[in-house]
């Protein structure tokens, strides 16, 4: 290998790669071992080829070479090809070569134990209740995975080990063995062993459609084959849209090890020359071990899955038995498949999957579901009336092989996490047990995650002497004795579920059930606060809108001051809702510390590029009308954070169309009353109602007078008209 030719190959590669958006993010790479590798890849992609060797090389320093599918080597491909040092299946010295390069360290490989890119992702087939064995789906029918990994380990770690033992007991032999595979000095050699490296590559999303390559590829070529339009249409997209590439390094397979049965150690330490190709006694028992290894390093490289939301819902679509679903009911399965299902068990996730799934029952805001549910009808996976999906029930039936990443991704998606049995037992589950249980295993989990995360962030951030007792953060839920209408009740900023625990009880008592949600990083200590993003805040109330939606009929959200301003942004974008109120909403606020806050961020700024982090200010003083309630310290990041909380609501609020109550006092020293009107007139509900007090001072809600504004709650709840659905289950 020249290597002047592999770095100046390495460099089109790199090139290349510049040119694509695809996200490649790599884990376990720090297990690497020193010595000689072999990477074993799953192969999706033709890229992969040509990539993946350029990625391990970037992470490693190692010269990486890899085993070509041999169709590749023709015209112009044929010589990047040989620069970058790969081999063709096809080539009868590839052994010898593999295994010279291993022992003398002059490159580790890059394998495809699949024997040829997979693109249905079909590897697993069931075999009996929970098991199953690896057989990979080609055009050709079905076949076990390749051994030549393993082999190809085996044979130089054999070698490896022969040299060892020939130095001493035959010098004559070491030194042909040396000179077989071109062996300069043996120490570099025996002071090495040989690794398998499982090597997992996940694609995300998996989308096909014509594209620039494509389009340049009719042009240049003329008409293409389905097979070459395919690849072409296919993994021009993913590098074009920024598909999401997740490599992970599994834990190195010792080959060493393997090489202990009598049979083999007797060939090992034979005296009589060996040649490359010579048969050995042994080979029946290398075969069967290279098998065990096969079975070791495939499971460990489907194991190395990252599960993303396309997996979970292809999945759901599979084993839903009636073939029919409301929609509202699949997102309920599917925000199971992607939170319970995912608990406990020893999987990788997509990043996607590590944050708060809440979004998949309200709003979808970072479309996971849609687009899945756009690309299924696409693909004529699914039927779509009136909010009721119907499936394909033959939709995971075979679809031709080099087209079906075009026509059906859905069905790879679904195939790719075949193997992970324990995962695939839950979806299962998850799909098939019936709608009540499932309503109630959605809200008892959401109750459960949200008193955990307030004992857990209690125990992180209270300060002794400053925080309040736990009964004041932690969200409760009053059990009224009517279903038709539940209440999502929110606090306001720097304050805890305690500031609406009056009027929670108040509305318990006429028969309404409340649901008091903690917003995050309330009722702890302001450093809490201060690490909380809006979204947090966001989320916390959507858990507690899909706890009161799983038991009651119809849902209204209200809150006071914050919480008021976060219950119009649910109203917003969940459209079910059977009303809204809001007690003295942010729009403007009249505080010194909002006004202070630029000139504190700016300062803070300055003090950070003069390495000045004492100078910092992080906080401001609260005066706080309840101080049994609300922090005295303000971070300077949570009130930048309600400012980007109040900026995007404003040009929502046109979509809220639910009914709506807004209470404002006249003499509010915080939230100023012309904002407030200002949120009134930008409504887009036509049965809205504005209700000004003249009270002097901000917590309404609390103390003098509130009963006031306790009836006229009341009284708007009571108008609201209840919906007559199907039975609802004992919360």
């Amino acid at each position: 290998m020249n290597p002047y030719a592999y770095k100046t190959a390495r460099f089109a590669v790199k090139a290349l790669s510049n040119l694509t958006r695809a996200n490649i993010r790599t884990y376990g790479e720090k297990e690497i071992p020193k010595g000689a590798v072999i990477f074993a890849v799953n192969h999706f992609t033709r890229m992969e080829t040509f990539f993946i060797p350029y990625y391990i090389h970037r992470l490693t320093r190692m010269t990486i070479w890899a085993l070509a599918d041999d169709t590749l080597f023709a015209g112009g491909l044929k010589n990047l090809l040989d620069h970058l040092g790969a081999v063709s299946t096809k080539n009868p010295d590839r052994d010898r070569l593999m295994v010279k390069s291993l022992l003398t360290g002059e490159a580790s490989w890059v394998v495809f134990p699949e024997g040829r890119m997979v693109k249905n992702k079909k590897i697993f087939q069931k075999v009996g209740e929970g098991k199953g064995e690896f057989m990979i789906a080609s055009p050709d029918g079905v076949h076990s995975p390749h051994t030549g990994t393993a082999t190809l380990a085996l044979r130089t770690e054999f070698y490896r080990e022969r040299i060892r033992r020939m130095i001493d007991k035959s010098p004559d032999e070491a030194a042909r063995l040396m000179d077989l595979f071109q062996i300069r000095q043996a120490a570099p050699v025996i002071d090495h062993e040989t690794f398998i490296v499982p090597v997992n590559l996940t694609y995300y999303p998996i989308r096909s459609q014509e594209n620039m390559f494509s389009r340049m590829a009719e042009l240049l070529i003329g008409d293409l084959s389905g097979r070459m339009l395919e690849e072409v249409m296919t993994e021009g997209t993913m590098l074009l849209s920024g598909v999401d590439v997740d490599m992970r390094f599994g834990t190195p397979i010792r080959v060493a090890p393997y090489l202990k049965s009598k049979s083999i150690q007797a060939d090992i330490n034979t005296l009589a020359p060996i040649n490359f190709d010579d048969d050995i006694s042994s080979i029946h028992m290398m075969r069967k071990t290279a098998k065990r290894i096969m079975e070791r390093y495939m499971s460990a490289i489907y194991s190395l899955t990252t599960v993303n939301h396309d997996h979970l819902f292809a999945s759901l679509l599979k084993y839903i038995p009636q073939k029919t679903i409301n929609e509202e009911e699949l997102r309920q399965r599917a925000f199971l498949a992607a939170t319970h299902c995912l608990t406990g068990i020893n999987c990788f996730r997509h990043d996607s999957l590590m944050r708060n799934q809440i979004d998949l029952l309200t709003d979808d805001r970072y479309g996971k579901f849609n687009n899945f549910i756009k690309l299924a009808l696409e693909k004529g996976v699914i039927q779509k009336k009136d909010n009721v999906i119907h499936i394909d029930p033959e939709f995971c039936e075979a679809s031709e092989f080099h087209r079906v990443r075009v026509d059906n991704p859905v069905v790879v998606s679904s195939n790719e996490i075949e193997p992970l049995t324990d995962l695939q037992e839950r979806i299962r589950h998850a799909a098939t047990e019936h709608r009540l249980r499932v309503k109630y295993k959605i809200k008892e989990l959401l109750i459960k995650k949200t008193r955990f995360e307030f004992v857990k962030d209690y125990a992180r951030f209270a300060i002794d002497g400053e925080s309040k007792p736990k009964e004041v953060g932690a969200p409760f839920l009053i059990r009224g004795d009517k279903k038709e209408i539940g209440v999502v009740l929110v606090h306001g900023y720097m304050a805890a579920p305690l500031e609406v625990r009056a009027l929670a009880e108040y509305l318990g008592n006429l028969g309404f059930r409340v649901y008091a949600p903690r917003l995050k990083g309330h009722g702890t200590s302001p450093e809490n606060l201060a690490v909380s993003h809006h979204m947090d805040w966001v989320e916390s109330v959507e858990e507690g809108y899909v706890i009161m939606n799983e038991v009651c009929q119809k849902v209204v959200v209200g809150g006071f001051s914050t919480g008021a301003g976060l219950a119009l942004d649910l109203a917003s974008r969940v459209t079910n809702l059977a009303g809204v109120f809001a007690i003295s909403p942010p729009f403007k606020l009249q505080d010194f510390s909002a006004r202070f806050v630029p000139a504190v961020g700016l300062w803070n700024k300055l003090m950070g590029k003069i390495n000045m982090e004492a100078a910092k200010k992080e906080f401001v003083e609260n005066q706080s009308e309840n101080p049994h309630i609300n922090y005295l310290r303000n971070p300077i990041s949570g009130l930048i954070e309600l400012d980007r909380l109040m900026d995007q609501l404003e040009p929502k609020l046109p979509d809220i169309t639910a009914p709506v109550l807004i209470v404002q006092s006249y003499g509010d020293p915080v939230v100023n009353p012309e904002g407030s009107f200002q949120i009134f007139k930008k409504l887009g509900a036509e049965d809205k109602e504005y209700l000004m007090v003249n009270y002097q001072r901000h917590g309404i809600i609390n103390g003098h007078n509130s009963e006031r504004i306790f009836h006229v709650v009341g009284d708007f709840l009571n108008r609201l008209k209840p919906v007559s659905v199907e039975e609802f289950s004992n919360a």
